[in-house]
Parts: structure tokens; C-alpha cells; sequence
């Protein structure tokens, strides 16, 4: 057999070994960034399911509603404004509490009859609140009922479901699943309020209450499999070997983890500076002596990067090592915090961007969670662990505008709390970086 060989002089083959190299790194790159849609096209009734179902958790429907019905509330029944505001803590505290339950629930009789049963028990919740009368203590109780009974529409439900169903594209659909807060958020309140016009306040919770069990329980009726159901329905075979996604810890395993109590602290640090500051934004931009309406367009730009963070945190994180994404996603709301600390009422720029890089860290801080808690710690007990994680970061979220508030009493200003906030931030992506590489729980995505 002849060989033929050819003799490149040394001067000449260096521009050729670079333009090799060259094109290498762009096809490398060009496959890097590539958005493969298999298991969108396979999976699409899933992820539109689970945006629909986090839209009907109480933590994003009765959430967003409850602004256009306090009013209305306090003058059918004489209810003082702060006495209603009080009733979002019940709320977040049945959070906490069916957080711990929904985990064990759906490893005992399976999510699918879990969450039938939530989205059919939060509509009757509802009902009841449309027919409560002028007792206050009625009303809280029905508050924490309204998280407890929608306990199978919780985060923990949704991100388990995406999560054994994508692989290569998990930030990205979790991302887009997540962003059902944000449908809820935009389509809610004038709902809720053009009912109550119409028909008054109790028309609201038949509002409420018709869209779980109307729209998302039908649709979960006929969509909501997990792969292997699916597979068998569809007659496929089930791909040899162990299967990925039972892989993992058990939640007596991962207690025993710094690594899972890092992520913990990491992010209900963030996620207790993001609460504040959304709560505390307009009052800010106020205090600086903007006007209400130049207050309320500045902080619109939260919402938009919100969105925006969360795509695009979610579509990196399937390429990138995840925790140095979460590093620099979380440094820019730090970043955020500076700036509204030393721009005054002329720099509405300054401002502006202050609260979009606010919107960012807000956005990103549930995808990341949910990403790193399955490849990290698997999917074996991925809710009770997820169920965990979710009731810390409530209670953060419930604990952290009062212990600012005291701050600000005794401060008079939110400078204190922007100090304080910006390096917790930081902090909160830095602690994230010793997680170290991925577990080899499940095969990673092929990128």
C-alpha cells in the first residue's frame, strides 16, 4: 500500500496550525451554543403544564390578587389594612409547612395523585373564602389553608417533573416553566379587579378558584406522566441499564452534606436580600424624591430583567458549570444595590439600571436552585430535599422585611440595608463555587 506524505515546512505550517485550531474553537463554540429542541418537541405539554400549575399555586395566584383585594376586603368587613397585609404571613407560613409534607406525600401515592388532589382542594378553599364572613382569625386560617391544600402545585411538584424529563435543556425549560409567576403576576391583578367591579369581592375567589380546577386539572389529567409512563404508553422500550433518574441522595443522606447546607444558606441569603428589596424598591426611588409615577416606571424595568435573567441564566447553566453562573449572576444585583446607594434623584439612568440588575439576581435565584439540587444531590428524593430547601427560603422571605424594617426604624434611611444587602449577595454566589463538580448521579448533557 502507498503512503503519501506531505512535508510542510515549520514557517509555513504555523498559520495553518492556528487556523486549525481557529476553527476547532468555533466549531466547538458553535456546538456549545446550540439549542437542541428534542426534548422540547417530546416534552412541550410537560414544561406548559408545569408554567400553567406554578401560576396556580396560592403563592403566585392569591399572592398576586391580594393587592386588588384588600380594599375591597376592609370595606366589606372593616378590616384595618394592616391587619389584611398580616394575612400573607399565615399564607407564607402554610408554605412553610406543606413544603415539608409534599415531598414524602408524592413518594407515598405519587405526584400525579398528589397533585389532582391540591388543585381540586385549593378551588374549595377558595369557595370558602368567597363565603367567609367578618372574622379575622376565619380569614388567616383560611390564608395558610390556601398553601396547605395547594401543596402538590408547589415548585417542588413542577421543577421534580421537568427535571426527570429534561436533560441537556434543564435550565432553560426550568426557566421557562418558572416564569408562570411572571403570567400570573401580569394577568391577575386585572382580573381579580375587574371582577370585583363587576361583581364584587366574593367573585374574585370563584375567579380563583375556577382556574385550578377548571383549567390546570384537566390538562394535568391528561398530560402530567412521568418518561417511563410515558414510554410505556407510547409502546417504546425502556432504555437499558439503571435508570438516571432515581439516582441520588436520600434526604437522611443529604443532611449530613455541607455541600447541600451551603446551597441552603447561599441562597436563602440571596433569596431574603431579593424579597427585601422588591418591598422595599418604590419606597426607596420615593425617599430620593422621585414621583410616584417616575418610581413605579423605574421599577418596571425589574419585571422585564426578571424575565430576561431567568432565560438566560437558565440557557447558560445547561453549558456553563453552574455555580460560577449563579457567582456572576448574583454579584450583579450586589452590584445594584451599590448604585442605588450613591445615585441621586437626577441619575434616573443610574437608577434604572440599579433595579434591572436587582431583577436579574431575582430571576435567576429559584432556576439555580432547582438545577443545582438535582444534579447535585439526583433525583432519587428530589422533593423532600427540594421541599427542604423551599421552606428555608420562605421562611427567609417571611423574616427578612421585618428584621430590615427594624433596621430602617432605627437608621431613618435605606442605607444600612443596601450595605448590608449588596455584600450578602456576594456572598450568597461565592458560597456556591466549593460545591465542586457535578455528581456523576446521572449522565451529564452532551454538549
Amino acid at each position: 500500500m502507498t503512503r503519501w506524505v506531505v512535508s510542510v515546512p515549520l514557517a509555513a505550517s504555523e498559520p495553518l496550525t492556528r487556523h486549525l485550531k481557529d476553527t476547532m474553537a468555533h466549531a466547538g463554540a458553535a456546538r456549545l451554543a446550540a439549542l437542541d429542541l428534542t426534548e422540547f418537541r417530546i416534552g412541550w405539554r410537560i414544561a406548559l403544564l408545569a408554567m400553567l400549575g406554578v401560576a396556580a399555586n396560592s403563592n403566585a395566584g392569591l399572592l398576586y390578587a391580594w393587592g386588588s383585594l384588600i380594599l375591597p376586603l376592609g370595606q366589606a368587613h372593616g378590616w384595618a389594612r394592616a391587619d389584611l397585609q398580616s394575612g400573607i404571613s399565615f399564607m407564607f407560613l402554610g408554605m412553610i409547612l406543606g413544603s415539608q409534607i409534599v415531598g414524602w406525600l408524592n413518594l407515598r401515592f405519587g405526584m400525579r395523585a398528589v397533585t389532582y388532589t391540591s388543585l381540586l382542594s385549593l378551588s374549595g378553599v377558595y369557595i370558602a373564602m368567597s363565603l367567609m364572613g367578618d372574622s379575622l382569625a376565619m380569614l388567616y386560617v383560611l390564608m395558610m389553608l390556601t398553601s396547605i391544600a395547594s401543596m402538590g402545585t408547589m415548585h417542588v411538584t413542577w421543577t421534580h417533573l421537568i427535571n426527570l424529563w429534561y436533560v441537556r435543556n434543564r435550565g432553560l425549560a426550568l426557566a421557562l416553566v418558572l416564569s408562570g409567576t411572571g403570567l400570573a403576576a401580569i394577568v391577575i391583578p386585572s382580573m381579580v379587579s375587574a371582577a370585583i367591579s363587576r361583581w364584587g369581592w366574593p367573585s374574585a375567589f370563584w375567579l380563583l378558584a375556577a382556574y385550578p380546577a377548571g383549567i390546570v386539572l384537566p390538562l394535568a389529567m391528561v398530560w402530567m406522566h412521568e418518561p417511563a409512563e410515558h414510554a410505556a404508553q407510547q409502546g417504546m422500550a425502556p432504555a437499558p441499564g439503571p435508570t438516571p433518574e432515581v439516582r441520588g441522595l436520600m434526604l437522611s443522606e443529604a443532611i449530613k452534606s455541607p455541600r447541600y447546607w451551603a446551597l441552603n444558606l447561599a441562597l436563602s441569603m440571596v433569596v431574603a436580600c431579593v424579597v427585601t428589596m422588591v418591598t422595599n424598591a418604590v419606597p426607596l426611588l420615593r425617599d430620593k424624591g422621585l414621583g410616584a409615577a417616575e418610581a413605579a416606571r423605574i421599577f418596571g424595568g425589574f419585571g422585564l430583567s426578571l424575565i430576561a435573567g431567568r432565560m438566560v441564566v437558565g440557557y447558560l447553566v445547561d453549558r456553563i458549570w453552574a455555580p460560577g453562573v449563579a457567582a456572576v449572576a448574583l454579584a450583579m444585583p450586589a452590584l445594584g444595590c451599590v448604585l442605588l446607594m450613591v445615585s441621586g434623584v437626577q441619575n434616573t439612568l443610574q437608577l434604572t439600571v440599579a433595579v434591572m440588575l436587582l431583577g436579574i439576581g431575582a430571576g435567576a435565584e429559584f432556576d439555580i436552585a432547582a438545577f443545582l439540587m438535582a444534579r447535585y444531590f439526583g433525583m432519587r428524593d428530589y422533593g423532600r430535599l427540594f421541599g427542604v430547601h423551599l421552606s428555608l427560603i420562605t421562611a427567609a422571605a417571611t423574616l427578612a422585611p421585618w428584621l430590615f424594617a427594624m433596621l430602617y426604624r432605627q437608621t431613618g434611611s435605606y442605607q444600612a440595608m443596601l450595605g448590608m444587602a449588596a455584600p450578602m449577595f456576594l456572598v450568597g454566589g461565592l458560597m456556591l463555587l466549593p460545591l465542586g463538580r457535578y455528581p456523576k448521579f446521572e449522565s451529564a448533557p452532551v454538549v
